[in-house]
């Protein structure tokens, strides 16, 4: 056996610990310290429980480790730290959870000057996140204690790990009532407002210095404790008081003071992006992401957000400001991209602007439509749609913005069949949409007709152009369309009906062909060709293959064998578990010439071997004997089968099957069962 079993579970950990003196590093070096942690290893745990022992694990996930170890190494024991004192284990958890020292040597690594080292930032996020999630009394007492404590984390926001920790106080707090606590505690001490001024780019020269990190990542905690704030609220029916941080941040208040931090001073496209991205999370509905966006698509673009009204009247003074970001965007250097070079991109500050008038437009609030309208902001974002004809992103939102401008109309008549649209008619008219459609298709025809690529932004437009035809379908309720086009020049009526009876309706057609049809795939002409002894019916193939299903369902154990019922004083009962089988009809009184003219073929026996074959030598492989042994073997699984259902003496009596293959080489002698792999088609 070149295999050996190691009996002895002692563990090397514990011989070491039964040594004097070990230390800690010691330890730190074995590379099962922490399964033997994790497995509450009893020697281990009081080790590491010492005061000297903690003391040592909490200096090396806050001390910066020397600089002149070699860098693969030199934060090797800083992360076993971590992963002790986060290993879950109660004596790890209230020793330092019950230990105030340790707790003020934790918090001395926040009161370090900035930037912090980010692994050890992690590090000291996991191991407090870890003590609020399991010794939450103690530690929230410790850290209302410090008045300093959301200042500290302010300052090092620009590390991602200060962002977790401040949502670990907001999601992983229990029980509520201890929540609510918390978040009151959070609201105080003027959390949401501290962040919000984060967003400012021009107070003073202090704010102007901020990283684009701490911006982003200021941003990024306000819309994770919105979508937080929010999930928890539907989740936990039981708390009726309402959230602060969430009524707070959906003041109009607060949300002036936000686009006023935006738009005050120098407008950078960092902070344009940042203070949007909160926006959009305030106005979005209770399912975001893909899966929401599908949604709305399902829905026809009709579906309203229920969005507070004090976050749409503070946006509304200004939306002029996003409308002045779509004239003079942010200056950006020019880009090389796979279609040419870029002289002036797009860039994120247009595209957020884009996204928020489509989220705006969706909430079918009358003042923010009219808004919209009177400045004309579609015209603005159907200029940017075909001028960068490969910025699919910005083809999206602006086919969001017709849709909800195309299907208001039948939302606001429906309401109230008296209100005046007043979106339809600047759309149609000011924006010349058909005209555009019209024109943009007919001008990528042309650069198609001259070997030129088909323009990105076709299938956007394809789908606008569908979505004015499926709302001038739908009738009465979207009446003041119909009139909108047949106020259209007559050659542009004519040039659309046209457009819309024949090129969009190819074009449609194209869209729906199925790209691979199985209904015309059949077997090749060889498999056509090849003459087999059993008719074209299929019958007996069918029924081999249920009965071959039947016996692998999920049942197959259960049914596998004999029941102890079976074996009764009543012989007639041994053969129970055959009966089933019987049951399915092989139709053999039909078939039985055929079936008579393969059996008259012998099966050759196994010969055994009288001397063992060396299975490393070099030989030659010969398939056609691979072949040869696979039909013999499917030969035997079948005559089984058939055996099985009419028994084994109505099928060896009529023809001179020889029987399987014996133990000892009692056996059939004939070698000519190579024809019997015909057989074939019953083994799936």
């Amino acid at each position: 056996m070149f295999w050996k079993f190691d009996l002895n579970n002692t563990s090397h950990i514990d011989q070491l610990l039964d040594r004097e003196g070990v230390t800690l590093r010691e330890l730190m070096e074995e590379e099962d310290v922490l399964q033997e942690c994790k497995a509450q290893n009893r020697k281990l745990l009081l080790f590491l429980s010492k005061d000297h022992c903690m003391l040592e694990l909490v200096t090396l996930i806050t001390e910066e480790p020397p600089s002149d170890l070699e860098e693969k190494t030199r934060f090797k024991f800083p992360n076993i730290a971590c992963e002790l004192l986060t290993s879950d284990v109660a004596l790890i958890n209230d020793k330092l959870g019950g230990d105030e020292s340790l707790l003020e040597k934790l918090y001395h690594f926040l009161e370090q000057e900035p930037p912090l080292n980010p692994l050890l930032a992690s590090f000291f996020s996991k191991t407090i996140g870890n003590l609020i999630a399991r010794k939450t009394d103690q530690v929230i007492s410790f850290l209302r204690k410090k008045h300093n404590f959301i200042s500290l984390v302010l300052n090092h926001i620009d590390a991602s790990a200060m962002m977790d920790l401040l949502l670990r106080l907001i999601s992983c707090v229990e029980p509520a009532p201890l929540r609510m606590e918390v978040l009151n505690w959070l609201n105080e001490e003027r959390l949401i407002q501290r962040l919000t001024e984060l967003m400012h780019t021009g107070r003073d020269e202090e704010v102007q210095n901020i990283p684009h990190s701490r911006q982003s990542n200021a941003s990024q905690t306000l819309c994770d404790i919105i979508r937080l704030s929010r999930d928890q609220a539907n989740q936990l029916s039981e708390v009726t008081e309402p959230d602060p941080l969430l009524a707070v941040l959906e003041s109009q208040e607060n949300v002036a003071e936000l686009l006023k931090n935006m738009f005050e001073g120098e407008r950078t496209e960092a902070s344009v992006v940042n203070g949007t991205e909160v926006l959009l999370t305030l106005l979005e509905s209770r399912r975001s992401g893909l899966e929401g966006l599908m949604d709305l698509y399902s829905q026809g673009c009709e579906r309203s957000y229920t969005v507070n009204s004090s976050i749409l009247r503070a946006i509304e003074p200004h939306l002029k400001d996003f409308q002045q970001l779509l004239l003079n965007p942010p200056m950006r250097s020019a880009i090389l991209t796979t279609v040419g070079v870029l002289e002036q991109p797009l860039g994120s500050a247009r595209l957020h602007v884009a996204r928020l008038v489509a989220s705006l437009l969706q909430t079918y609030d009358l003042s923010i439509c009219q808004e919209i309208c009177r400045l004309n902001t579609m015209d603005l974002l159907l200029d940017l749609f075909f001028k960068y004809t490969w910025n699919n992103f910005l083809h999206l939102q602006v086919e969001l913005c017709v849709a909800s401008i195309l299907n208001h109309s039948a939302h606001a008549d429906l309401q109230n069949p008296g209100l005046q649209n007043h979106e339809e008619r600047p759309l149609f008219q000011h924006c010349r949409l058909v005209q555009r459609i019209l024109d943009a298709w007919e001008e990528n025809d042309k650069i198609q007709a001259e070997g030129g690529r088909r323009r990105g932004n076709m299938g956007h437009l394809t789908r606008i152009a569908n979505t004015v035809v499926q709302n001038l379908e739908k009738g009465l309720a979207h009446s003041q369309i119909n009139d909108l086009i047949k106020e259209l020049p007559e050659d542009c009526r004519g040039r659309w009906e046209s457009f819309v009876g024949d090129t969009l309706r190819e074009t449609n057609r194209r869209n729906t062909v199925d790209l691979v049809s199985t209904h015309n795939l059949h077997s090749s002409s060889e498999d056509d060709d090849m003459e087999s002894p059993f008719p074209n019916d299929l019958s007996i193939q069918q029924a081999f293959s249920d009965y071959q299903i039947q016996q692998m369902t999920a049942n197959f154990v259960d049914q596998f064998g004999f029941n102890d019922e079976e074996f009764s004083e009543h012989d007639e009962n041994i053969n129970a578990a055959f009966d089933r089988i019987a049951e399915i009809n092989f139709n053999i009184d039909a078939n039985s010439a055929a079936f008579e003219a393969c059996c008259k073929e012998r099966i050759q026996q196994f010969d055994d071997c009288e001397e063992e074959e060396d299975i490393w030598d070099e030989k030659e492989i010969n398939y056609a004997t691979q072949i040869k042994s696979r039909s013999r073997y499917s030969t035997w699984m079948i005559y089984s089968s058939w055996t099985a259902s009419f028994g084994e003496t109505e099928v060896s009596s009529s023809s001179s099957w020889g029987g399987p293959p014996q133990q000892g080489g009692e056996g059939p002698q004939d070698t000519s069962w190579t024809s019997f792999t015909e057989f074939q088609p019953f083994i799936v």
